[in-house]
């Protein structure tokens, strides 16, 4: 299979446009459009039956004590850990192109409704744990929300696009399921996947 976009191209800068969050002045940052990427692809293989998408970024802090402290930045060396950006399975096969900003068209606070996805149904993403003690935004974010990587981080993210190929129609997912959920749903049923990689920072220094 073969993952392409015309939002951005593999291996480069995610443009503003895609992300949660931007640099600001005054700052350190604001919200952004948060639209999703222009997806397409090719290639699947006989017998696929339905199709999911992720979005990971594994650059993500291993622990918070840094994050976005104005007097410091956060060392390269730290371990890093996935944060989840977006989660949709149930796609038809008949589907091989989502539109850019279809699933996400600017920041919902508190997270978009977990039945809204146009096509296919939204997962959880990781906004609902990193935004659980922030009175403002907490709540279950579902769905595509765009990158927001701390902007004292030391190194740039990356965030992998994935299509996956399945064999069953469906899978069964309530809408706003986890990660962990999806991992156990499609094991077996995967025929194929294609990645993609798109960069970003919100470190003025490296934006």
């Amino acid at each position: 299979m073969e993952l392409t976009s015309s939002s951005f191209a593999n291996g480069e800068k995610i443009p503003t446009r895609l992300a949660f969050a931007v640099p600001a002045d005054p700052g350190p940052i604001a919200f952004s459009d948060n639209r999703n990427p222009h997806l397409a692809w090719t290639g699947a293989p006989d017998g696929t039956r339905s199709y999911v998408v992720t979005c990971i970024d594994h650059d993500c802090p291993s622990a918070p004590d840094d994050v976005n402290q104005p007097d410091r930045e956060i060392p390269e060396t730290l371990p890093r850990i996935d944060f989840t950006h977006w989660l949709l399975a149930n796609i038809p096969a008949s589907t091989t192109e989502i539109a850019e900003g279809s699933h996400s068209e600017g920041v919902t606070t508190r997270g978009k409704a977990a039945d809204a996805a146009p096509i296919g149904v939204h997962g959880q993403n990781d906004y609902t744990s990193w935004t659980a003690d922030d009175p403002d935004l907490a709540g279950q974010w579902n769905g595509y929300d765009g990158s927001a990587p701390p902007w004292n981080d030391s190194i740039v993210h990356h965030y992998e696009f994935t299509v996956f190929a399945l064999d069953v129609d469906r899978l069964d997912l309530a809408p706003g399921f986890t990660r962990d959920e999806l991992t156990a749903a499609m094991a077996g049923h995967v025929l194929d996947s294609a990645s993609i990689v798109g960069a970003y920072a919100t470190n003025p220094r490296l934006h």
